[in-house]
């Protein structure tokens, strides 16, 4: 047997698509690519998908000649949460609600006693619910027995326990929980998945967390197993949601985390891969397109929706388009009808553009409803030797030549146009005309999506820049960025970003609490249990920061913490010299700003401003390249960090913005040793609290960079 050259230590990525799984071997020192490889996503194994990424990690260990004690991180992304959820794929719940007396038992037996969850599918797929109710005197073990022998008995096969006030003290959920297991039961607390209140809302969560619980775990006990099988040693590590990573033995707990995981490693991948930390990313695949934001170096976040009700459940806030590289073309007698969201795969036809264009010969157009119940006004092209292809954004892009030959969607542009030449004329169009009516159509589909995302997120014009990720980038982004009057750009390797996006995941956790008026101890300690959650989910302990919110209308405290996996021991990118830094930000700016100059630096960030004539903008890029901050009007100021708090007083009066009936008072961004923290609190109070807390460690006489950004100007 021939003897495996020696890899550095090697980091593992693997993204389960809709169609193929694809693993990364990324080196942990350089985070240049090793190897790839890819299967076809194995949706109907007896192991589910788990199958594909087991096959696809080791084809790629052995192509790559990588030894299994070289592998020094995996992580693997999953569709298995969502697809069980869209495909009614779920276990029957049990939910055994606990109260105290009186009016309180009152109300929230109420609250308890959830109804079915409509998983949103229009075709009936439900979770089914049963409910009992125990009165908190009454909580003995014989009593919990009886109840979950009687909701076995209707037919539960997964309990949740869910406690008014559970938040407050898991005591008696935790004693629901081991009578349910010592009968082999699988269980959830609710308060284990979350700590907010809401009692309904907090125990629909836990029942769609139960509900996958049986398919997660099995998979999951799948694959650790081939896994280590295979010689691999570390923890196997699974993609949540939100973007970060947790190791399998969370994930055994809370499998609802891992919704969405695989758009979330596409934005991971953008973010540190492609130094995109102001962007809005497309991950264009054949059916859908998923599209967010990236602003400041975080991804938008937000709580997930199933079935049209909210959840507690964190995951990228991923928009998803059913228009895409492979989608299907609508028309009548004279226009481009609609693009999508059915795609060339469902309807068993080709691509033109990628059709040898000798095959395309007498090509007839028939007009089609690719499956019962579709309009039957979609286009495919019927060829002479009976094969049916169909006409794509993928065709109409390259027939436009806005697709090069160094995309990865890039095909044989006369092919489209020869497919696509008895359509436009059954339509009285061009080639060029119908090509453009399908961008077009699409485009309305994303321009609008992206002009939702920016005013959520408060983007302006200037700061919109479209990255394409995705094997079917090309075919959207060039057309779309071109309309927007907004850059853009396609990386290297973008068909696979999402794998590399998996293998250079941090881990992440976010702990939320209702705290009306919170002290610094009570930030200090919610700050403390982020740490402890990320640790617990395989940070180490000392590359891991938290980021804190606080909501003043609601009283909620959100600690958001990341950290590198012990095995990660290397920054991602080399560091960049002023140079490179100002040039950065001389991009960044744009052309419409004059003046551009360093306006202070520390030993981990460049600060940059620019003249806008009454406008002061700033950028904030570390060391790294990575543009930390955009800030459309601003001040900033360096001081010793003793000094910060008469720093912030005085800009909390100076950068205010008077209007008729209120004060708008300015955001602020501290560059403290190697972190930007920011702060937009309207209590000027609960910012200096806020502050002190990340500065309280440094040296009082090290120099920091203060930011007051105005707002509403």
């Amino acid at each position: 047997m021939p003897e495996q050259k020696k890899h550095p230590a090697v980091r593992m990525g693997i993204d389960v698509g809709g169609t193929y799984t694809k693993a990364v071997a990324l080196d942990n020192i350089t985070h240049e690519i090793i190897g790839k490889n890819e299967v076809k996503t194995t949706h109907t194994h007896k192991d589910g998908v788990a199958e594909g990424v087991v096959q696809c990690f080791k084809n790629c260990l052995r192509e790559n000649d990588i030894a299994p004690e070289d592998v020094v991180f995996v992580a693997h992304s999953t569709t298995q949460a969502t697809n069980a959820l869209i495909e009614g794929d779920v276990a029957q719940v049990g939910v055994v609600g606990v109260a105290g007396g009186g009016l309180e038992g009152f109300l929230a037996k109420g609250q308890l006693a959830i109804k079915d969850i409509d998983l949103g599918t229009g075709v009936g797929r439900v979770i089914k619910i049963y409910n009992s109710f125990i009165k908190k005197k009454q909580l003995t073990d014989e009593v919990i027995d009886l109840n979950i022998d009687q909701l076995q008995a209707k037919g539960a096969e997964v309990i949740v326990a869910s406690m008014a006030f559970g938040v407050d003290s898991m005591e008696e959920e935790l004693k629901i929980f081991e009578r349910a297991e010592k009968k082999n039961l699988p269980v959830t607390m609710a308060s284990d998945i979350t700590k907010l209140y809401g009692l309904t809302r907090r125990t629909r969560t836990a029942a769609i967390n139960a509900s996958i619980l049986p398919k997660m775990v099995s998979t999951a006990n799948a694959t650790e197993a081939a896994v280590h099988a295979a010689g691999v040693t570390v923890p196997l590590m699974i993609m949540r949601g939100d973007g970060g990573v947790m190791e399998i033995s969370e994930m055994r707990k809370r499998p609802v985390l891992t919704m969405l995981s695989g758009p979330a490693a596409s934005v991971m991948g953008s973010l540190m891969y492609l130094r995109a930390s102001n962007a809005v990313y497309f991950e264009v695949g054949g059916t859908t397109t998923n599209i967010g934001v990236i602003k400041n170096g975080r991804p938008g976040v937000d709580y997930s929706i199933v079935g049209g009700h909210a959840t507690y459940i964190s995951s990228l806030d991923v928009r998803v388009l059913g228009t895409a590289g492979g989608s299907m073309i609508r028309i009548n007698d004279h226009e481009v009808v609609d693009v999508g969201p059915r795609s060339a795969h469902i309807a068993g036809a080709e691509y033109s553009v990628f059709t040898p264009i000798e095959e395309i010969e007498d090509p007839q157009v028939e007009l089609i409803s690719p499956k019962p119940g579709d309009p039957s006004d979609y286009v495919v092209v019927r060829l002479k030797n009976g094969k049916r292809i169909t006409i794509t954004n993928t065709c109409a892009a390259n027939a436009l030549g806005l697709v090069k030959p160094e995309h990865f969607s890039y095909g044989n542009p006369e092919s489209a146009r020869k497919a696509m030449k008895p359509v436009a004329d059954k339509m009285g169009l061009t080639v060029e005309q119908l090509a453009t009516q399908i961008m077009e159509k699409s485009y309305e589909k994303i321009n609008q999506c992206i002009n939702e995302l920016a005013e959520k997120y408060m983007l302006a014009h200037d700061q919109i820049k479209l990255v394409g990720v995705g094997g079917g980038a090309a075919s959207l982004i060039c057309y779309c960025a071109d309309k927007m009057k907004v850059p853009y750009g396609i990386p290297e390797n973008a068909e696979v970003i999402s794998s590399i996006g998996v293998a250079l995941s941090m881990v992440r956790d976010v702990v939320e609490r209702i705290v009306p008026n919170p002290t610094q101890a009570d930030v200090a300690e919610i700050k403390k249990e982020a740490v402890d959650s990320a640790i617990g989910s395989g940070a180490s302990p000392d590359s891991i920061e938290v980021h804190i919110e606080i909501d003043s209308q609601t009283g909620k405290i959100t600690a958001i913490a990341t950290g590198s996996t012990e095995v990660k021991t290397t920054d991602l990118l080399k560091e960049c010299d002023e140079e490179e830094a100002t040039t950065l930000a001389e991009e960044d700016f744009g052309g419409k700003v004059c003046n551009i100059k360093l306006a202070d630096k520390t030993d981990k960030f460049y600060v940059y401003e620019a003249d806008c004539g009454t406008f002061n903008p700033i950028r904030i890029v570390d060391k790294k390249g990575f543009i930390k901050v955009q800030c459309t009007n601003g001040v900033a100021v360096k001081c010793l960090a003793k000094d910060y708090e008469e720093v912030v007083t005085k800009m909390w009066d100076e950068l205010a913005t008077f209007k008729t009936d209120s004060v708008i008072r300015p955001d602020y961004y501290l560059c403290v040793g190697p972190r930007v923290c920011d702060y937009s609190s309207v209590d000027l109070v609960q910012n200096i609290m806020l502050m002190s807390l990340d500065i309280v460690d440094r040296n009082p006489e090290e120099e920091i960079i203060i930011v007051g950004a105005i707002n509403d100007i």
